[in-house]
């Protein structure tokens, strides 16, 4: 077994091997860029190198400059984690070439099943059932659009070398097509130093199901499970389960056979994912293989027991699988939403700045485990587990420069009724200030009857959403409990204000029983019976609520059991009030007296500032090009610039008809939120 790895990566995969090598008594070695001086994977990790600036083009995707990381460190082996070079076949010959073992498979498998182009022409030499496409290089954007005639539209314009949702575009007609092919190539050039383009057809109404395969150099293949990934937006991921609430056992065997098949027909060892969309009448296609660790592996850990990296790690010493197909079991729901550093009510848009508070649930083991090759045995009924694999801490930064996961949150339950409502009550609990974040979406998703249901498809996101994330409105019935929340622990901080020293004289501050609630548009007059224990709250009109918590003013999450069900109330300060957010929904929660109540009723709204002029700029980004002058005349839906964020291309378009009149912003310039990028007369 090796002595020391190098990770050659960041954020949260770094640290994910970081654990497992600990565990295995193997010493790590981090690189950072100078963004991540201080990131927690080079705290985490024993030792640390630094290696180049922030773009990754200039860190973490030049082999050379990890190399001398390794030269330097002395380490045996090196985990890509996922991105950067880990299915990158000339970094794996160089690691070759200097006797370090890359813990991921074979250079030919990466380059036959890496490559999106060439594996798709292996499955086809091979049977298997693949999407319509043209599988040759594209030479420019005249041929893109050729090419997506062709084909018949719509179509899927895809990097050879990405992964993430990265270089993909799917056009409708020929403009869009042009577009997304120059996009595409730009960003797979910086994000993997490889630019080729590759079209298909693209699939409508498809789910996204994969298959996790694990192979050693032995001869022996196994797969373990599938994950249904079907919930993404700008086809990056955003919601994983395993398994899929879709498959029924005899397509998970034929999915896994096949994939199997495919691992072993290119020599494949290490861990491995056979992606396919599946369409309603559980026909398959193979999509592509990534020939490294998936972002979403810890569903497939949770509900198998098995530790995927433990095995890459054996595997890439020469170990033999510790199981055989016979051996796999699948116990249980698992399910796993990326939190992203990106606001759900400007587009999902990349924010970027530093977390000034981020306080995840706790974690907590359940489930099965795999110990020297043997299950455990099945977890105890009723039993759920939480895990959330991150790369950040509070006080640290999000970077523009790199994807803006923050976190992936996991829960795991006996079936998929508890592990989504286990996952409710995580995202709930889940504390992260100072930058926009997607929580508000995923409690949404979650609590989605179509979700529930299990009845969903890549498209859900575009079909829910079509204006975008605009809030949860919450059922009269939820508004209620929260209502009668807030009014007792309104009570209780009222209280506390009048134990405030430094009091007048003779003066006497009494806390009343009757008082107004309003929140998303509603009011609630109430009044409150309260004892040692708690209170009650009565309504008008009928209704009464029993409310316990052990919550005290400052506290930011509360805990609340109203008529025997637990509420987690994420509170702010506010005047006359609260700031609560739950179930995807943001309330602003007033609680007053009645007359206060009465003159409140009589106060002017605020009336929003005029920007219908402005172009702002929608998120913290670098101007890559700048699509008019001053005194053009634009129309609706034309290009105006170009925004680069988190290794992301945004175009922006006019709104409406209009003339530029003014231009703030240059390519190359460095933009905040908000900052007027040009002026319309």
């Amino acid at each position: 077994m090796f002595d020391k790895i190098l990770i050659a990566n960041r954020g949260e995969i770094a640290c994910r091997v970081i654990k497992t090598a600990r565990k295995m008594g193997i010493k790590t070695v981090a690189i950072y860029s100078d963004a991540d001086k201080q990131a927690l994977h080079v705290q985490m990790a024993d030792e640390a190198v630094h290696i180049g600036p922030p773009p990754a083009n200039q860190s973490y995707i030049v082999i050379d400059k990890v190399m001398e990381a390794i030269r330097k460190t002395g380490a045996q082996a090196v985990h890509p984690g996922y991105g950067f070079l880990s299915e990158n076949s000339k970094f794996a010959e160089a690691l070759a070439a200097e006797g370090v073992a890359f813990v991921g498979p074979p250079v030919n498998a990466i380059e036959s099943m890496g490559d999106k182009i060439t594996s798709k022409k292996i499955a086809q030499e091979a049977g298997v059932s693949t999407v319509p496409g043209y599988m040759g290089l594209i030479a420019d954007a005249d041929e893109a659009v050729k090419i997506s005639n062709e084909i018949g539209y719509p179509v899927m314009i895809k990097a050879s070398a990405g992964g993430g949702g990265k270089g993909m575009r799917i056009a409708w007609n020929d403009e869009e097509a042009r577009e997304g092919f120059q996009s595409s190539k730009n960003e797979a050039a910086n994000s993997f130093g490889d630019d080729r383009i590759f079209i298909e057809k693209f699939v409508t109404q498809p789910r996204h199901i994969e298959i996790q395969v694990l192979c050693d150099t032995h001869g022996n293949g196994i797969y373990l499970g599938e994950r249904e990934c079907s919930i993404q937006r700008r086809n990056q991921k955003v919601v994983e389960e395993a398994p899929s609430p879709f498959l029924d056992e005899e397509t998970r065997k034929a999915m896994g056979e096949q994939a199997v098949a495919l691992a072993k027909a290119v020599g494949y060892a290490s861990a491995g994912t056979v992606e396919f969309i599946v369409d309603g009448d559980k026909n398959f296609y193979f999509l592509e293989m990534n020939t490294r660790l998936q972002v979403e592996h810890p569903v497939t850990e949770l509900i198998t027991g098995v530790d995927l990296v433990e095995q890459m790690i054996r595997v890439a010493a020469g170990g033999e699988l510790p199981m055989r197909q016979e051996d796999v079991k699948l116990t249980g729901w698992a399910i796993e939403n990326r939190l992203y550093a990106e606001d759900p009510y400007r587009g999902f848009l990349p924010s970027i700045g530093r977390l000034t508070r981020y306080r995840p649930p706790q974690e907590t083991a359940a489930g099965p485990m795999l110990e020297n090759g043997k299950w455990q045995g099945d977890a105890p009924a009723g039993e759920t587990a939480v895990r959330n694999d991150t790369g950040v801490y509070e006080g640290g930064e999000i970077s523009m420069y790199y994807d803006p996961m923050i976190a992936k949150l996991c829960t795991w339950a006996p079936t998929r009724e508890e592990a989504i409502d286990a996952m409710r009550i995580a995202l709930d609990s889940f504390e992260v200030e100072g930058i926009g974040h997607n929580l508000p979406f995923l409690s949404a998703v979650m609590d989605h009857p179509k979700f529930i249901s299990g009845d969903m498809t890549t498209a859900f996101i575009a079909e829910e959403y079509p204006e975008g994330f605009e809030g949860v409105e919450l059922h009269s019935d939820d508004l209620r409990k929260i209502a009668a929340a807030c009014a007792a622990m309104h009570r209780v901080a009222e209280i506390r204000r009048t134990r405030v020293s430094g009091r007048m004289d003779n003066h006497e501050r009494k806390v009343g029983t009757d008082w107004v609630v309003s929140l998303q548009g509603q009011s609630f007059d109430v009044v409150i019976d309260a004892d040692r224990e708690g209170a009650t709250v009565n309504f008008q009109g009928g209704g009464s609520y029993r409310v316990t918590s052990d919550w005290t003013p400052g506290d930011q999450l509360a805990t609340v059991k109203v008529n025997g069900e637990t509420l987690v109330l994420k509170t702010g300060k506010a005047t006359q009030g609260f700031r609560i957010r739950s179930r995807g929904a943001d309330l602003a929660v007033k609680v007053r007296t009645p007359r206060q109540a009465e003159l409140a009723a009589l106060m002017p709204e605020k009336v929003a500032p005029d920007t219908s002029k402005l172009l702002l700029c929608p998120m913290p980004g670098l101007i890559v090009k700048v699509d008019v002058e001053v005194g053009q005349e634009v129309q609706e839906g034309q290009n105006l610039c170009t925004v680069e964020a988190m290794k992301m291309e945004n175009i922006l378009r006019a709104e409406r008809k209009g003339v530029v009149s003014k231009i703030n912003a240059a390519p190359g310039d460095s933009l905040a939120v908000d900052d007027v990028i040009m002026e319309f007369e």
